[in-house]
């Protein structure tokens, strides 16, 4: 038995919403042959299409899972080099389940499969994968005889002539740095801006190059923010924006090369799609801004709070018909995009309001930025639970406090919040914090934080 396959590892790999780990010690050929195998089968698909990012182990990966599918009897459409949100796209434009191998943000001996169901529907542990893994463990046995075909089609003009449908922009020139990190925005957004004749753009690390060479693909972390905030100093930009190894996910920096919180560009997308569908509900996980539920109730909506989790964010989506939801970690979901996330989309939004507007980026935002944030703040914990269960007797019985508990504690008052979560993959606890102001945000942060880290 190939190592990757063995039971352990196979446990190991196999995480929330996708898979992932280490190359070639736990991710290989044999484990992404069978995964192939197991997906096709837990579906039932007769055709699947997969696509990949530029890490140097991906195209092998990726033709090892199309071999797998074909073993299983599926026809294969192989769409080469694409963001997650344009295997999404492929997804629901070609009405067939979708892979995508990639591991985002991750560092460069990382890969990983994500992996949805037709029209790009979720597949977490709750949604097939637990019976995909068990398979795997199983030793994916073959359920028909005969191979399938693997084909190729491109699918980059189709998916960026969608995303410009759904937010074209017009109005005043705009100057963008865009910062891809070398991941896979610099594969989408030359052929994305080439079609925005009114923005002139200013590219930043756009070599596709899985070893990340300049600086992280994770703008979740302020220092990967360091480089697009000075090009935007520096050349007087109206925006820069900063995608993930996959381009899943967007950040943006205004025009005095400030970070903008995730909060606040959902506040402001769930405005402009409210505009477009009156009455809609919108999803936010819980620890975004209370700003984004007041803005979308200001604009006719519903505010429809749930767990983190893209799985999560999409089942609500679902039950709901919600039309737009948002994450505090730079995730944001389209419901005619199939439900689906897209950092590109919700760049387009913001460069269509900007754009549109006759003031600086910051100006435009002050109404949907209303209160201070502490950002995620991660502490290394060997007890989790004991630790949340001292956070909860400290804070429960002081008046004026409610607690909730549908994700780690989130702890509230009028003037202040925060959310403590445990990771499910590390030994973490991430704090996040919001207040009325800067003084009340930072004196709760400090207060919770000398909790967590007591012991360290």
């Amino acid at each position: 038995m190939a190592a990757s396959l063995d039971p352990a590892n196979v446990g190991a790999v196999f995480k929330a919403y996708d898979v992932r780990g280490t190359v070639p010690d736990q991710v290989d050929d044999d484990l992404a042959r069978a995964t192939g195998r197991a997906f096709v089968r837990v579906l039932g698909a007769d055709k699947i299409v997969i696509g990949h990012d530029m890490r140097s182990s991906s195209p092998a990966l990726a033709r090892a899972y199309a071999e797998g599918a074909n073993e299983a009897g599926a026809d294969v459409v192989m769409i080469g080099l694409c963001s997650t949100d344009q295997l999404y796209f492929a997804s629901g434009h070609l009405g067939l389940p979708g892979v995508m191998f990639t591991a985002s943000h991750n560092p460069a001996r990382y890969n990983g499969i994500k992996q949805c169901r037709a029209f790009a529907a979720p597949v977490g542990m709750e949604t097939g994968l637990a019976e995909i893994r068990d398979l795997v463990l199983d030793g994916a046995p073959l359920e028909r005889e005969g191979s399938g075909t693997i084909g190729e089609q491109d699918t980059l003009d189709a998916y960026v002539d969608h995303l410009l449908g759904l937010a074209p922009v017009s109005g005043r020139r705009l100057k963008v740095v865009v910062d891809a990190g070398n991941g896979m925005a610099g594969h989408t957004a030359p052929a994305v801006f080439a079609k925005l004749p009114g923005v002139d753009l200013v590219p930043m690390y756009f070599d596709l190059d899985g070893t990340f060479p300049n600086h992280e693909a994770n703008p979740i972390e302020p220092e990967n923010l360091v480089d697009l905030q000075a090009k935007v100093r520096e050349t007087g930009a109206d925006v820069g924006l900063a995608f993930d190894g996959d381009a899943d996910r967007c950040f943006l920096v205004d025009e005095g090369g400030e970070l903008v919180s995730p909060s606040t560009l959902t506040a402001l997308i769930a405005a402009r799609e409210l505009a477009k569908a009156p009455g809609s509900a919108v999803i936010h996980n819980l620890i975004t801004s209370r700003a984004v539920p007041e803005v979308v109730r200001e604009h006719g909506g519903t505010p429809v709070r749930t767990r983190v989790g893209h799985s999560f964010i999409k089942a609500t989506m679902a039950e709901t018909d919600a039309v737009f939801g948002g994450e505090h970690s730079g995730h944001f979901y389209f419901r005619d995009f199939w439900r689906a996330d897209s950092g590109m989309l919700a760049a387009l939004h913001a460069l269509a309001a900007l754009a549109e507007a006759d003031v600086p980026l910051s100006q435009l935002l002050a109404p949907y930025a209303r209160y201070p944030l502490s950002g995620e703040i991660n502490s290394t914990v060997a007890d989790q639970q004991a630790v949340l269960g001292e956070i909860e007797r400290t804070y429960g019985d002081r008046t004026g406090v409610s607690l909730d508990r549908l994700d780690g504690l989130t702890v509230s008052t009028l003037d202040w919040s925060f959310n403590v979560r445990a990771s499910n993959t590390e030994p973490l606890l991430r704090l996040n914090v919001e207040g009325r102001d800067t003084p009340t945000m930072e004196h709760v942060r400090d207060e919770v934080l000398a909790i967590i880290r007591k012991d360290t």
